[in-house]
């Protein structure tokens, strides 16, 4: 996996001046969560099922990934310079084991967290990435972490998020386990679309005689974008009184 020096050479300043802009203008304007919350309809239609129904939660977990705003930016990144389908999938295969975890353990293991907190945090799982992408850790020695880890780590961090949005709902208790189960595989799927859709541009764009350059301040904007994502969700947990 590559990582790119700036169209002309690395500036850390310059990135960080850009993306610290980024961070204050969302300060300023911090909006509520937008970024996977359960639509209201969809969210009556969970609390009206009782019992095994799983091609509807199936629909709902897809649906929740494909829209799912942060949930598409940080799996851009993470396959934003992985051209080798073995690359992928054992990047994607760490963030699935990752996710699906919290997922399944935060709703039938009963374990609870804010869900701004984890949004937030979620947020800088885009960052970290598009940072990375940029060669930001390139420097950093023994301190890097290992993207690999990295990408499990905070796919449990965007399962709990998942987690957090179905513990909201009042959901039925009678096949519970089986409805999550399918819930998860829905995400799964889900995923598996929005990659298709994500590794198609990236090869066709991969094409073009300047895509470095064009690469590097995309990830720059993605970088912005989940400082964006951690400005509102941070926001949103200030104003719900924190812990």
């Amino acid at each position: 996996m590559n990582a790119l020096s700036s169209p002309y050479s690395y500036d850390r300043q310059a990135v960080w001046r850009i993306a610290l802009t980024g961070l204050a203008i969302c300060l300023l304007f911090a909006l509520p969560s937008f970024a996977h919350d359960v639509s209201q309809q969809n969210a009556r239609y969970i609390e009206s099922i009782s019992g095994f129904a799983p091609i509807p939660f199936l629909y709902l977990g897809a649906k929740h990934m494909v829209t799912g705003t942060d949930h598409v930016l940080f799996l851009l990144g993470v396959v934003f310079f992985l051209r080798q389908f073995k690359d992928i999938l054992v990047y994607v295969s760490l963030f699935t084991i990752g996710h699906s975890l919290t997922l399944l353990g935060g709703v039938l293991g009963g374990f609870h967290a804010n869900e701004y907190l984890v949004d937030a945090i979620i947020g800088l799982s885009v960052v970290y990435k598009a940072y990375d992408n940029i060669g930001g850790f390139r420097n950093w020695g023994a301190l890097r972490v290992n993207p690999k880890w990295a990408v499990a780590v905070f796919g449990l961090a965007h399962g709990t998020g998942l987690a957090t949005k179905l513990q909201a709902l009042s959901v039925s208790e009678e096949g519970l386990i089986a409805n999550m189960i399918s819930f998860n595989i829905g995400v799964e799927l889900g995923q598996v679309l929005v990659l298709i859709f994500i590794v198609s541009l990236l090869n066709i764009w991969r094409q073009a005689r300047d895509f470095e350059q064009q690469a590097w301040y995309a990830n720059v904007l993605l970088m912005t974008a989940g400082f964006i994502l951690f400005g509102q969700h941070s926001f949103a947990f200030i104003q719900s009184g924190g812990f």
